[in-house]
């Protein structure tokens, strides 16, 4: 009928963590109780998708407890962040500037812009195989917009090349 706090204590016992709650005593027969709990649990990192919490509720009127398995899913939260910039910030194109067909040079084919893209893990977990997809308009009209000459990676990350990557082997 009344809602009350529980007294817990945390204990080790055979190298497990037990938490240990009085629920009343004495406690009248046929009584039913309802009990919320919540726990916070840290280094969940490696546990897979679900973690097994095993209660047991004992009696000293009682010579054997009852076991109870509450199995909860884990699901890992982190905040990914995405960075970007340019190098040089503004690119110009003089009005006479036109693309020299065949050339390998470099400079015959525009200006060079670097693009510099950075993601981050904000936490709070850690994260692993995260996969960037990242859309680079490089034609418009049917003309190049930009040419896309090498992908460079930091970091152990790994990257497929898009197609059309130095096309003309500049």
């Amino acid at each position: 009928q009344g809602q009350e706090k529980l007294s817990c204590n945390p204990r080790k016992e055979n190298g497990s963590h037990v938490v240990i709650c009085e629920l009343g005593n004495p406690m009248k027969a046929g009584a039913r109780i309802t009990v919320d709990m919540e726990l916070s649990v840290s280094g969940l990192e490696d546990m897979g998708d679900a973690i097994t919490f095993q209660l047991q509720l004992r009696s000293k009127n009682s010579p054997s407890p009852a076991n109870v398995s509450v199995t909860v899913p884990v699901e890992a939260q982190a905040a990914m962040e995405l960075r970007g910039n340019s190098l040089p910030a503004t690119t110009v194109l003089p009005l006479s500037w036109h693309r020299v067909e065949g050339s390998r040079r470099l400079e015959d084919h525009g200006i060079k812009v670097e693009h510099v893209y950075q993601l981050h893990n904000k936490g709070p977990s850690t994260v692993s195989e995260v996969t960037l997809r990242l859309a680079v308009p490089s034609q418009l009209g049917g003309r190049i917009l930009l040419y896309l000459l090498e992908l460079g990676t930091e970091g152990g990350m790994s990257c497929t090349n898009p197609p059309g990557l130095n096309a003309e082997q500049v």
